[in-house]
């Protein structure tokens, strides 16, 4: 049921698409125009946050994905010609030294790489690797001629101006090796259950939203958007394939709980049924430094029961890499929880 080249194919489209948090216009319009194709009418909170309503009746079953990513913002305009930056939303300085990246002015788009201050082996000799990673320490060499800082205002340069960074994607052996997988994998598999849905492969039990939220890496993506009769949320996003964590590349993970807590136990119990029942490897994982959509909704005060399933992700927040086996087994995972009625009340 799974539209694997459709999947592959939306998903290199959306992390080529630029969608730092704070700038998602253009991946939600993609999304949207993707949504109509497949015969849906998409609609906006007053937020921006994405959603197609799914079914007969009003939804009492939410899913959602995060369309916003990882990226940067400029704080200052520098004496040298180049720009200091800051990240938006949580990731390493280290990931960021030697990014491409595209700086949004208000008339105009630029390009550029991030360096540590200290970039010059043939000057700087060992102090190249002796500087700390930090993003004090880092600063955005532009592709233009920029002597000092009046060439920069000059050129349309903003203290404010967006930072997007080049998503670099690469597509070996099933494996799918990019920035801004997070969470754009998740997005483009929920599109491809949606057209799986839309094509009659798929009965759904409830009537349900999908959601592309718009906020997630800064905390507020799940805050709002859900219809009143809104029963469940899954959550749809990465899981962490290190050390001590049970993720795998061929698998889908179940979170049991986030920094946040644990999750439903009876939507867990519901989501390890259906891959039982269906076939579906299947991991259960735990995160300690992780939350989700589903955790923003719990804190702004909807009274709904959460759950969170995930793709695998290695190197989340840096060079990631996801495989086409998990996100299928996502895929299965969704469409079966969405053939099932409502996770029945302890």
């Amino acid at each position: 049921m799974i539209d694997q080249d459709y999947l592959l194919g939306r998903l290199l489209d959306l992390v080529n698409t630029p969608s730092p948090v704070g700038m998602t216009g253009r991946a939600v319009s993609l999304v949207e125009s993707w949504l109509r194709e497949l015969g849906y009418a998409p609609q906006y909170t007053r937020r921006g946050v994405l959603y197609v309503e799914v079914g007969d009746g009003p939804p009492r079953r939410a899913l959602a994905a995060h369309l916003d990513t990882l990226g940067a913002m400029v704080t200052e305009l520098k004496p040298n010609g180049r720009l200091a930056l800051r990240n938006t939303g949580t990731w390493a300085a280290r990931f960021a030294e030697g990014a491409r990246v595209t700086i949004f002015s208000d008339h105009a788009e630029h390009r550029g790489t991030i360096l540590p201050l200290k970039a010059s082996g043939h000057r700087f000799n060992t102090e190249v690797d002796t500087q700390p990673a930090d993003w004090d320490n880092l600063e955005i060499r532009v592709d233009a001629v920029l002597p000092g800082r009046d060439a920069l205002v000059a050129a349309g340069f903003n203290v404010g101006d967006m930072v997007a960074v080049d998503a670099q994607p690469e597509v070996v052996d099933g494996f799918i090796v990019s920035r801004h997988l997070d969470d754009k994998a998740g997005c483009a598999t929920l599109l491809a259950v949606l057209k799986a849905i839309a094509e009659g492969q798929v009965k759904v039990a409830v009537p349900f939203q999908a959601m592309f939220t718009i906020a997630e890496e800064i905390g507020i993506g799940g805050t709002h958007g859900f219809g009143p009769e809104v029963e469940e949320l899954l959550a749809i996003d990465n899981a962490v394939t290190a050390p001590n964590q049970t993720s795998r590349d061929d698998s889908v993970t179940i979170a049991m709980r986030d920094r946040q807590g644990p999750f439903d136990a009876q939507m867990t119990r519901s989501m390890l049924t259906v891959c039982q029942r269906e076939g579906i490897k299947c991991e259960r994982d735990t995160f300690r430094h992780y939350r989700s959509d589903s955790a923003a909704a719990v804190e702004a005060g909807w009274d709904i029961r959460v759950g969170l399933v995930c793709f695998s992700l290695d190197s989340s927040h840096g060079w990631e890499r996801t495989h086409m086996a998990s996100l299928v087994a996502l895929g299965r995972l969704l469409i079966g929880y969405l053939e099932t009625d409502l996770t029945p009340v302890a």
